[in-house]
């Protein structure tokens, strides 16, 4: 038998313990009080608009419904709370009997299995925490359940876990699993739906009735004879509900809209805002884009139209206004549902042709014109360090003859490129593309003037763009204007001021030469490489095709928007069939032709150049007597003196030496 002395000393210890749980609890306590009240979000989903101010519909394929716990059906409200929380309005966030039960439950078996927590935890959970299962996250929860307690009504914090519990397939909230599952709104319910809708919480997958009927009824049974037992429900009642044969309309989700654009917009306002994702998603606030919905649209339908759904095969395109840097429309893959993955501004490939025009623009700033001739026949180079580089061209045609620059953007000759670049030199050539709002890393060898570094195709598409609005820099945007939930406008787009970056003549001489890939004029050795086009473009169009193993581009524009279009697989996998190397430019043409407004694309042409008739084959200046004729663009005073069959006229400064292509670049290299 213990001492008098000895009992009073174990009661000492249990005082002293009791009394620091004590005063640990009130700590808790005055903390939370001194804190304040925890930003009670309503979760209600941020909506955005078109640059007309419509609405954009849909919302990142999940859905958001917020409504008042009086718009809810009380079977919801009770068969929730029944399962959930019983003791709803008889604790103030922690349920202590059931928190000991559970933690002497997980302690015998060593888990995190079981839980706890009250409808006030979860609704903590659902506002600010992840839903790991980790002690410190269970810590934090019971902290924010006892502010939510202390600073907001029951009612309150009920209305807000109705709204923000997760039922699966995409709804968030009662009223979505309403509609999604049964297709009325939540204050129709059935006591059978309710009870139903109630059970799917505790494991969205496993409980859902769309996925497992027979443990989706089990918990519905449950959940109805435990409200019997608590006399929430009458026999009766009981019987019907189980009884009832539900029919479920499995509602489908309204199409996505824009979803890529919407999604890079998002991004876009969290970092004007310097905030999280998920809290301007659902902060309520209105977010007033650049997205042309007829546009968009159109770019969508037109890449449905080429590629079958079904095919592995993905897209990405992105259209922008050269004046402003305006997104007008934007895909990012094939189907959103199947991947979010945005390919037009994440991804990363190899450009092929497409990357030419920035090697013709620094050509154009070293002495070539459009009469420039080089001759295309089958060569290899011997580079500085001893390795020789051996380009084809495609299907292995060559003129065998000299050239001119026209001719060879319009025929996309890969000879007439690798020299080029020789001659401008790797480091000038990767300064311009800089110019041309390039920030990929770009590789210093002859193989650059056939794309072989990856860029991603808003990039590229930006650099078509600055040739399209005569050389001035743009930064593509999306957010035009952000008003918060109470209209109040916090954050309004400034336009930038105007740099230019390239030089207004050349560009405009450059676009003139791009548009020689639909013009049959120029055909040659080989046909124009926009030849399939010719008969469905109806207007104008500046524009570079593109094609490696594994990648087709096709970037183009009118004076009002500059639009590029990716086809590929995302594994890098080998497009063996021809006419998937085609898709890009069909997607691209059918796209341009349908949002041509007026048909009477024209580039204006600045001072200081001059358009003359021109014979395609010599570059020489076209007569009568000559058999082709197109009028190109020079800057004035380089232009060609001597006309096609005066073959005793010298080409004078247009002609580059081939043989001297290569001891120019070592000159620049070393």
């Amino acid at each position: 038998m213990k001492s008098l002395k000895e009992l009073h000393l174990i009661y000492k210890i249990i005082g002293g313990i009791a009394l620091l749980i004590i005063t640990g609890i009130l700590a808790i306590y005055l903390l939370a009080y001194l804190l304040g009240p925890p930003s009670l979000s309503d979760q209600t989903p941020t909506v955005f608009y078109d640059r007309e101010g419509e609405i954009i519909e849909d919302t990142f394929g999940d859905s958001y419904e917020w409504v008042s716990l009086e718009n809810i059906n009380t079977s919801a409200v009770q068969a929730t709370m029944v399962i959930e929380d019983n003791r709803f309005f008889d604790h103030n966030g922690l349920d202590f009997f059931r928190i000991v039960k559970s933690l002497w439950n997980n302690f015998v078996s060593g888990s995190l299995k079981e839980g706890a927590s009250t409808i006030t935890q979860q609704y903590a959970r659902n506002l600010y925490l992840s839903a790991e299962k980790t002690w410190s996250r269970k810590l934090q929860e019971a902290f924010y359940a006892i502010r939510l307690e202390m600073f907001y009504s029951k009612e309150e914090i009920l209305e807000g876990y109705m709204n923000t519990i997760y039922y699966g397939h995409g709804a968030h909230g009662i009223e979505s699993a309403s509609n999604y599952f049964f297709g009325k709104p939540a204050h129709q319910l059935t006591l059978a739906e309710a009870s139903m809708l109630a059970g799917i919480p505790k494991g969205p997958t496993y409980y859902s009735p769309l996925n497992n009927l027979e443990n989706a009824t089990d918990r519905q049974q449950l959940i109805l004879q435990r409200m019997l037992d608590n006399e929430m429900i009458t026999g009766k009642e009981y019987r019907e509900a189980v009884n009832e044969d539900l029919s479920y309309q499995q509602q489908a989700q309204a199409e996505e809209e824009a979803s890529f654009f919407k999604d890079e917009a998002l991004k876009e306002a969290a970092r004007i805002l310097e905030n999280d994702v998920e809290e301007i998603k659902l902060g309520g606030y209105h977010l007033h884009t650049t997205l042309n919905s007829d546009y968009q649209q159109e770019m969508e339908e037109a890449a449905a139209q080429s590629i079958d759904e079904e095919s592995d095969l993905e897209t990405a395109g992105i259209s922008i206004v050269p004046q402003t840097g305006e997104i007008a429309a934007m895909i990012g893959g094939t189907n959103y549902k199947e991947s979010s993955y945005n390919r037009a501004i994440d991804a990363k490939r190899m450009p092929g042709s497409t990357f030419k025009p920035i090697l013709y623009y620094a050509a154009l700033e070293n002495g070539y014109t459009a009469s420039t001739t080089l001759t295309s026949e089958a060569t290899t180079f011997e580079l500085a360090d001893g390795s020789a580089y051996q380009p084809s061209n495609f299907n292995g045609y060559y003129a065998d003859a000299p050239i001119t620059l026209a001719e060879a953007i319009a025929l996309s000759d890969n000879i007439y490129a690798v020299k080029t670049a020789l001659y401008v030199g790797g480091e000038r050539f990767i300064d311009t593309a800089e110019k041309f709002g390039i920030e990929s890393n770009l590789n210093d060898v002859p193989s650059l003037a056939l794309g072989t570094s990856s860029v991603s195709v808003i990039e590229l598409t930006n650099a078509y763009a600055r040739l399209a609005n005569g050389g001035k820099a743009i930064t593509p945007y999306l957010i035009e204007e952000i008003t918060d939930a109470d209209g109040k406008t916090i954050y309004s787009h400034k336009p930038q001021e105007e740099e230019s970056v390239l030089d207004e003549k050349k560009a405009f001489i450059l676009t003139q030469l791009l548009t020689g890939m639909f013009d049959e004029t120029l055909n040659s050795y080989t046909s124009v490489t926009g030849a399939s086009l010719q008969n469905q473009l109806t207007d104008i169009y500046a524009g570079k095709s593109g094609t490696t193993d594994f990648d087709s581009w096709m970037i183009g524009y009118s004076p009002d928007i500059s639009t590029g279009i990716w086809v590929g697989y995302d594994d890098h996998r080998e497009m063996t069939n021809v006419a998937e190397t085609a898709f890009s430019k069909e997607i691209w043409a059918n796209y341009m032709e349908k949002i041509d407004e007026d048909g009477k694309n024209v580039f204006p042409m600045p001072s200081g150049v001059v358009g003359l008739p021109i014979d395609p084959a010599s570059g020489l200046r076209a007569d009568t007597n000559c058999e082709k004729s197109r009028i190109m663009f020079y800057e004035k005073g380089t232009e060609p003196l001597g006309y096609c069959k005066n073959g005793d006229v010298d080409q004078l400064d247009d002609e580059i030496d081939d043989t001297g292509i290569l001891e120019k670049w070592f000159d620049l290299l070393f």
